[in-house]
């Protein structure tokens, strides 16, 4: 890795020379995941895209990304633009393609990102951070999928680890907790958070289908979205720390389910909830 950190090298994008919209990468062989890179880093990198923009308006407070086909190995192409800028918030659109055999430009992800110009207001928390061991009182988990990305995370599992038995009954706890997975989580080795990064950890739950009911089946994120509560001082505030993160389903129904997430520091400030949709197959 030399000096660099994984994520560094993975959301390392070199700017068109005539075109400050348009940037290009390299698909990163260590967040490697089934098909093509973890989800986390393609919406790290597509944010990532806007926090190097020069035009750029304040700080991330929302990122939507639409996952319409896998990244393959090799070069990519992103493209972000600022579509309307207003006063206090600045609205983009973020394009990612590759290309494929021929060598034409394939749209495998859309974006949409939300930047602000925050202001000092009155502020509360809603939805405090639950009780939990300390992230050293946890033994490291050991997700042995056969996939690279999880190498990148220290995630210590305090309650819905992923299953060590596959019997595809349906599981009889309690169905506001069936599907709940509680951990800490940091980079490995430990980096200093930032927003694509903290987008990135948002997404690190293996699919909720797999906990509720134990079937090992095939499940892919369709759509996926972070809304950032923490600004930059806060984040530098949490430094290099564990997060302690969590993720429950909704719904099960027609192949698709749901997922809501909340990631909080050691401080127990809120940093970013996230939601997405998740197609999975029987």
């Amino acid at each position: 890795m030399g000096t660099t950190h994984f994520l560094d090298q993975a959301l390392k994008l070199e700017a068109a020379p005539a075109d400050a919209d348009h940037y290009t990468g390299t698909a990163s062989p260590a967040y490697w995941n089934m098909v093509g890179p973890f989800g986390g880093t393609t919406a790290a990198t597509v944010l990532q895209a806007v926090m190097q923009h020069p035009k750029r308006l304040g700080e991330p407070i929302a990122l939507t990304v639409n996952y319409g086909a896998a990244l393959g190995p090799g070069a990519f192409t992103v493209t972000a633009r600022a579509v309307r800028t207003n006063r206090s918030t600045q609205h983009w659109r973020i394009d990612l393609s590759q290309a494929d055999a021929e060598g034409a430009p394939q749209l495998v992800t859309t974006a949409t990102a939300v930047t602000a110009a925050r202001r000092d207001t009155w502020g509360v928390s809603d939805m405090p951070m639950p009780s939990a061991p300390l992230p050293h009182e946890v033994e490291s988990s050991k997700l042995d999928f056969r996939v690279e990305w999880p190498r990148r995370y220290d995630m210590r599992a305090i309650l819905g680890d992923v299953p060590t038995q596959w019997n595809e009954t349906e599981s009889q706890a309690d169905p506001a907790e069936a599907s709940l997975t509680r951990l800490w989580v940091r980079d490995e080795p430990p980096r200093p958070i930032d927003f694509p990064a903290l987008a990135a950890m948002a997404d690190v739950f293996y699919p909720r289908a797999w906990l509720r009911r134990p079937k090992l089946v095939p499940a892919g994120t369709v759509s996926f979205t972070v809304y950032f509560h923490a600004d930059s001082a806060l984040l530098d505030a949490t430094g290099d720390g564990h997060l302690l993160a969590q993720a429950r389903a909704q719904a099960f129904r027609n192949g698709f389910f749901d997922q809501s997430a909340q990631l909080w520091n050691q401080a127990g400030a809120l940093l970013a909830t996230s939601h997405q949709i998740v197609y999975y197959k029987e």
